[in-house]
């Protein structure tokens, strides 16, 4: 996935042919990477809602119109207008997504509305994650699906097939997918075309299923179905599904790329291809079983099984990184402990691969595959972390407009409602799937919030904790003036999440050895609500005496850290420090439960339980091990 944005200018044909050349490379790219997940929904998405309208008899055509039409609106009102025209507007310096939208909006809000977007954000990252599991089982277990179609024999076979590639989809991650990753674009390019140009034969077979963009065909249908519309609307809202990662995906492509490629190729191959399944069921009812398969003859069947799994395998790609991706900045903003992170390209800063979120990831794909067996079956689980998502990112949007961008908050209100009154309904419908299997995403996500309300409750504990045993660093400071200790040789770096307060690593220093050395550097890690901080606002030098500096060293929550080179760029301006004989002083916490006082025990053995799975400093700071001294201490929780 590229890392860098690029926002062209709105007259696209004014820019140089260089610019022309590059923007269209980033609507290719964007096509594999953003659109991925919603291009893989017509292979389950219709078959469902079709599904519904059968357990009640014959299939007839005025169900059929109906549920076209509420597809083409879903789309039009979720995803071109919600997302395409109006939030990939609202971004954090070019960055979007859940978390985006929570960062802008804690910044602006008193303490109590703080509280509850903060608990909004913590929701929808946690369906997020929950999305990110169901996405690679359902896309590729629908694909495999079409090769009952071919040979009934082969039923059997599709979930051993499906585990085997979702299995060495997660197995290659750590090599990094920078070198394929090019071919994403246009095979998916290739995939939206076959959907469009199939869909468009059958709407040629049965050109009144265009008619289904009368929105009046949806409310016939909701009023006339009114026992089986909320099944169907569930199902349908698969249509949608994908939305939010065209926003999350903002900051890599930029805005205009992602909308040219909606408006003009993802959005009209979707329709085609949806009218298309519905012309072929009001000609051929038995179609039913597996319509979106069933628009090609049987000799055919097989290359677009091919060319189906190779989408959905990109699409399980897309949402991988993804996840990796939330997960990297939920960690910058605390709710999440340190996890290893490491950068598989030494050209593309957004291909990182985090084992952990991995192998979670993998692990809910296989349980999920095991549990449901089937993309019918799943889909049921699906709709609820999606949606969840969708209106909750109404919410954060809402109050943006408001606190942010100082809109009247009646006419954003206004604005807001019929979005959220749309995506309230879904909710509803697909609430009604909790007992089929919707609970799975709901437990998980209660789980995830759970315990990232345990993780930012127990760092608040032992900051505050940390604070009453240390002391103000400027009284440290006044202190060694008064009261010189012996001087070695060479450059100390202290690293410490308090700046005001003296790092643990320096008094244990000077407790145990009794000396402190010539240049010393207390570096401050300090992570911002932007997604980005600008190289010329990256560095902040403080001298306190002729041998002890502060220096804050600002990230967005979509960076990775590195304070060697930020050393490098601070003697650039001015640092004293000599980076050959710098040694890095680390703080290591020992942490253990206390039943009678701080958090409860069970909060207790949570946190520890995450700490386990934290990574240590020198690896997240990317800090030379031969280079680092870590002293600790013992602290109960």
């Amino acid at each position: 996935m590229p890392s860098e944005s690029f926002h062209l200018n709105d007259d696209v044909e004014g820019a140089d042919p260089a610019s022309r050349a590059r923007f269209r490379a980033l609507v290719i790219g964007c096509i594999g990477v953003v659109y991925g997940d919603i291009g893989t929904s017509p292979l389950y998405a219709f078959r469902e809602a079709a599904h519904h309208m059968a357990a009640e008899g014959v299939i007839k055509p005025d169900e059929v119109y109906g549920v076209v039409s509420m597809i083409f609106w879903a789309l039009t009102i979720i995803v071109t207008i919600k997302y395409v025209l109006f939030l990939l507007h609202l971004d954090n310096r070019g960055e979007g997504g859940m978390v985006s939208l929570m960062a802008m909006s804690q910044k602006s809000v008193g303490k109590n509305l703080g509280r509850m977007i903060f608990f909004v954000g913590l929701l929808g990252t946690a369906l997020f994650f929950g999305d990110a599991a169901i996405t690679p089982a359902i896309s590729v277990l629908s694909a495999v699906e079409g090769l009952n179609l071919i040979a009934p024999r082969f039923e059997t076979l599709v979930l051993p097939i499906s585990l085997f590639i979702l299995f060495m989809l997660f197995f290659i991650q750590k090599k990094g997918t920078g070198k394929v990753s090019v071919f994403f674009g246009p095979i998916t390019a290739i995939w939206f075309l076959t959907m469009g140009i199939l869909g468009l034969y059958w709407v040629f077979q049965h050109p009144t299923i265009i008619y289904a963009v009368n929105p009046a065909y949806a409310g016939a249908f909701l009023i006339s179905h009114s026992a089986m519309s909320l099944g169907v609307l569930g199902a349908i809202f698969l249509a949608v599904t994908g939305a939010e990662a065209l926003y999350a995906d903002l900051g890599h492509f930029g805005r205009k790329p992602i909308q040219v490629a909606w408006l003009y190729l993802v959005f009209p191959c979707l329709l085609l291809n949806y009218m298309g399944q519905g012309a072929l069921l009001l000609e051929t009812p038995t179609a039913i079983d597996n319509p979106f398969f069933r628009l090609v003859p049987e000799w055919c069947l097989l290359p677009l099984v091919i060319l189906a799994t190779l989408a959905t395998i990109i699409a399980s790609q897309a949402m991988i990184t993804g996840a990796y991706s939330v997960a990297r900045q939920a960690i910058h903003l605390g709710l999440l402990p340190r996890m290893e992170i490491r950068h598989t390209s030494a050209e593309q800063h957004g291909q990182i691969y985090m084992p952990k979120v991995n192998n979670m990831l993998l692990f809910g794909v296989i349980f999920l595959c095991l549990v449901f067996g089937s993309s019918s079956a799943l889909a049921s689980a699906y709709g609820i972390a999606v949606i969840g998502t969708i209106s909750l990112g109404s919410i954060l949007a809402f109050v943006v407009l408001w606190k942010v961008k100082h809109v009247n908050p009646f006419l954003a209100g206004l604005f807001i409602l019929p979005f959220f009154v749309v995506e309230l309904v879904f909710l509803t419908a697909n609430l009604m799937k909790v007992f089929d299997g919707g609970i799975f995403p709901l437990l998980f996500a209660a789980f995830l919030v759970v315990a990232m309300m345990v993780w930012v409750k127990g760092s608040k504990y032992l900051h505050k904790k940390a604070q009453r045993s240390s002391i103000p660093l400027s009284d440290l400071v006044e202190k060694l003036e008064r009261e010189p200790l012996h001087r070695v040789p060479g450059t100390a770096v202290y690293m410490t999440s308090d700046p005001g307060y003296t790092p643990i690593a320096l008094l244990l220093n000077i407790k145990h050895n009794k000396v402190i050395h010539e240049t010393n550097i207390v570096v401050s890690v300090i992570t911002s609500h932007f997604a980005k901080v600008p190289e010329a606002q990256r560095i902040m030098i403080q001298p306190l005496s002729s041998d002890m500096t502060r220096v804050f060293v600002n990230y967005g929550f979509m960076e990775t850290p590195n304070i060697p080179k930020e050393l490098i760029l601070a003697q650039s301006q001015g640092l004293d420090v000599d980076m050959d004989t710098v040694t890095y002083f680390l703080g290591r916490r020992s942490i253990v439960a206390d039943p009678h006082r701080g958090l409860p025990l069970w909060q207790d053995n949570i946190y520890l339980a995450m700490m386990k799975s934290s990574t240590n400093a020198t690896d997240f700071y990317r800090l030379p091990p031969d280079k680092v001294v870590e002293l600790g201490i013992r602290m109960t929780i």
